[in-house]
């Protein structure tokens, strides 16, 4: 490497310390710390930009909040926040003290596993999601198992193999599932074909099958089937079309429809 392209490297490096200690900095207080010029320290983080190591915003930057797949879990876990709440509120008042449940890692059931966190109970819970199982850290009157296996990065969560055999051994009363889609057919759809297989192995192991799905996943279709709806209950909200109660009604499906309280 050249002497040029080492003291790139460096400064490089001096850009990345800097934002990791201090969050947001503005180009020219970068430039101050570093000592380069603005137009060296634009160039610099262009570089740094390209490699997803920081986000550009006005007038300065900061160190990225995360992978492009992480941010996208983040952004699903906002959509339809206010359906989701209300159905994980529907969804904690059949918790019952003592039980052992299994909480999948999708973004409706982490909003379960937040108000558990606010409002714990005893509670013996196995999950496949890292995000899930970070909610009950230092909480007491929990004993949570994460299951092992390969990490699937795009939700967060743990499958394969090793994770199904973890299940072969275990029992649950209650399992809390999400669904990529709920299938024209009336049955629950992943996009994501091991994702499947673990959920397929999650309700083989559970007494009482919960699948928290709000209105926008009915009708809707991913790639990998993995059970029909009619083995389960639905947790949904208000916003589920007439036509989707009567195909659930037709189907036998129990539905318990989440109250949205006034929120929007």
């Amino acid at each position: 490497m050249s002497q040029a392209g080492g003291v790139k490297v460096d400064r490089l490096d001096a850009i990345r310390s800097h934002l990791y200690a201090n969050g947001f900095s503005t180009i020219q207080a970068l430039a101050d710390a570093i000592g380069a010029s603005l137009a060296t320290v634009r160039r610099d983080l262009q570089v740094l930009e390209s490699e997803g190591v920081i986000d550009r915003v006005h007038g300065g930057a900061r160190i990225a909040e995360g992978s492009s797949v992480e941010l996208a879990f983040q952004e699903r876990a906002k959509r339809h926040l206010s359906a989701k709440r209300a159905i994980a509120t529907a969804a904690y008042d059949l918790l019952a003290p003592r039980t052992a449940i299994f909480l999948d890692a999708g973004t409706t059931v982490l909003q379960l596993a937040r108000l558990i966190r606010l409002n714990p109970m005893p509670l013996r819970i196995f999950t496949n999601g890292l995000t899930v199982a970070q909610e009950f850290l230092n909480i007491p009157n929990l004993e949570v198992v994460l299951l092992g296996g390969q990490l699937r990065s795009e939700n967060a969560s743990l499958v394969g193999p090793q994770a199904e055999a973890m299940l072969e051994s275990i029992w649950f009363d209650q399992l809390f599932l999400g669904a990529s889609a709920i299938s024209p057919d009336g049955a629950i759809y992943s996009v994501d074909s091991a994702e499947a297989s673990l959920n397929k192995c999650m309700l083989s192991r559970s007494a009482h099958r919960f699948v928290l799905a709000d209105s926008s996943k009915f009708g809707t279709m991913a790639t990998y089937k993995v059970a029909p709806l009619s083995a389960s209950k639905v947790i949904t909200d208000a916003g589920l079309s007439t036509h989707w109660r009567g195909e659930l009604a037709g189907l036998g499906v129990d539905v318990t429809i989440a109250d949205l309280g006034g929120r929007e």
